[in-house]
């Protein structure tokens, strides 16, 4: 079993001059960039999940304009021409912002934050400050988050986030224009901002290589899962290789190194073999327990378990998984009911309806009504399924703080099987298995950013687009998915929402200005 290394590089106000630089090259030479995003809150949960698109973006557009960004993940995955094909170097950027106007924060969400290891001191004291809504005076001459947008559309590469529309939403109104009040309007500026497409790696899991689950821990390590195989197979078939940076020494206190464990984890066991799995978390990334829950939570053993059913009973299978977990979210002699409250406080929606579930076919068969009320006992479960990193966690603390010699060892390349290349490189102090059980065990784990989240989704689309594209198949083109282009997902229904410009909706008068200030006339 290998391990790579990857470094997430801090980036608040005391920094943000220094690294502009850096993270600009980083996106103008990318072949595809990740974002992902950490809210104050979302209001109202019911809201977001409206049956009519339209009122379900009047109520994302009502949280964007009321509510902030509190920081923002940016991971950068450039192909190498000259290395074996499906190679990449990729830089993650973790972002701290604060935004300087009025906002509303959630106590829920400041909770379940710090709980993930949010620091709001950090965020009050050096966050990058920014303001929402249309450009000011100088927005766009200065080194700011407004101008780093900027240099996200310009470079005019594939976007690629993780059920991402209310990313889209709050990453328009906070650093690009005030937001139109009409989806339609919306879709149009989006489809000319982003003209090299938008890639929702949550469709891409469900659509494309349809796995049993699509949360966003799930859909990471079952493409790493399977990319480990085909490493360990070396037939021809083709498969992903990351290179990551060696940083100048004086950027290591910048750097969050973070331990990822090739082909699975370590597994949980006791001394009557693997424990029960949560099928909350199994089937949503989410436990309202979180680590009270006496049911394991380990992601690897929940995709392990999935891969031990034959092909031909993965419907049946996974209609059982559902419903056991319909069965664990209802207390006894309790009818179904939908706890809005009792939600993950974070973005991220997560819920299936009946219809949906036919559309899947041979994938996921949820039959029955019920499950749509399960589904939305765990609204939002998205994020929450993000947290519970149990073999993502960082290397020794040691390793971590400020003047230490080992931060900035050449990090791991997840090469091509061949050669010293793929030597797993591992700072000193810190040997592959070394950590204890009480690490491997963190069940909602406090060591969570948005930066590694933005890789989790960049590698995800990395690793479809190596499964679906040809060799020589160039990601920022943006032909790569070709069924996945400009198709995001939408919770609760069988369609995702395409960002396109239709005959009937115009582009929005102030992303028209900004546009003909940048490019002229589009």
């Amino acid at each position: 079993m290998s391990s790579m290394i990857v470094p997430v590089i801090d980036v608040q106000n005391d920094n943000f001059k220094e690294l502009w630089p850096a993270l600009v090259l980083a996106i103008k030479t990318s072949s595809f960039i990740a974002l992902d995003t950490e809210l104050s809150g979302l209001g109202s949960r019911k809201d977001l999940l409206a049956q009519c698109i339209e009122e379900r973006y009047k109520a994302i557009c009502s949280t964007a304009r009321t509510r902030s960004i509190l920081s923002l993940g940016i991971a950068c995955f450039k192909k190498l021409p000259d290395k074996a094909p499906h190679t990449y170097l990729v830089q993650v950027y973790n972002l701290t912002l604060l935004c300087m106007q009025e906002y509303v924060i959630e106590p829920q969400s400041v909770q379940f934050l710090v709980q993930h290891g949010f620091d709001f001191n950090k965020q009050y004291a050096q966050g990058i400050p920014y303001h929402k809504g249309n450009d000011k005076g100088g927005d766009l001459q200065s080194q700011s988050m407004r101008a780093l947008f900027l240099e996200v559309i310009q470079a005019r590469k594939p976007l690629v986030l993780h059920n991402g529309l209310i990313d889209l939403v709050f990453l328009y109104q906070c650093f690009y224009a005030w937001l139109p009040d009409r989806l339609g309007t919306f879709t149009a500026d989006l489809s000319e901002i982003f003209p090299a497409g938008i890639f929702d790696t949550k469709h891409a899991a469900e659509f494309e290589v349809r796995f049993m689950a699509s949360y966003l821990e799930y859909a990471y390590k079952k493409c790493k899962r399977e990319n480990f195989k085909s490493v360990e197979a070396g037939g021809p078939g083709p498969h992903l290789s990351l290179e990551f940076c060696n940083y100048a020494e004086r950027l290591c206190t910048y750097i969050d190194f973070r331990q990822c464990t090739e082909g699975g984890g370590e597994r949980e066991t006791g001394e009557e073999g693997p424990p029960a799995i949560c099928m909350r978390f199994s089937a949503y990334g989410w436990c309202p327990n979180g680590s009270q829950c006496t049911l394991s939570h380990n992601t690897d053993l929940i995709i392990e378990q999935d891969e031990q059913s034959k092909d031909h009973k993965r419907r049946r299978k996974n209609k059982r998984k559902f419903k056991a977990a319909q069965e664990e979210s209802r207390a006894p002699n309790e009818p179904d009911r939908v706890e809005h409250e009792s939600s993950p406080p974070n973005k991220h929606l997560c819920v299936e309806d009946d219809k949906m579930q036919k559309d899947r076919g041979s994938v996921k068969e949820t039959a029955s009504a019920d499950v749509v009320d399960s589904m939305k006992d765990a609204l939002l479960a998205e994020e929450v399924e993000r947290k519970d990193m149990s073999d993502e966690q960082v290397v020794e603390e040691a390793q971590r703080s400020n003047g230490t010699e080992n931060k900035c060892e050449p990090q791991v390349i997840l090469g091509n099987g061949t050669g010293d290349q793929n030597d797993v490189v591992i700072p000193q102090g810190e040997k592959e298995g070394s950590k204890g059980k009480e690490k491997q065990k963190m069940a909602e784990g406090g060591t969570h950013r948005a930066g590694f989240d933005a890789f989790m989704t960049g590698y995800i689309f990395a690793y479809v687009t190596t499964l679906k594209a040809g060799a020589e198949t160039d990601p920022s083109s943006g032909a790569c998915l070709p069924d996945c282009l400009n198709k995001v997902y939408l919770s609760g229904k069988s369609v995702p929402l395409q960002i396109v410009k239709s005959s009937f909706s115009k582009s929005s008068k102030a992303h028209t200005l900004k546009m003909e200030s940048v490019w002229g006339k589009i």
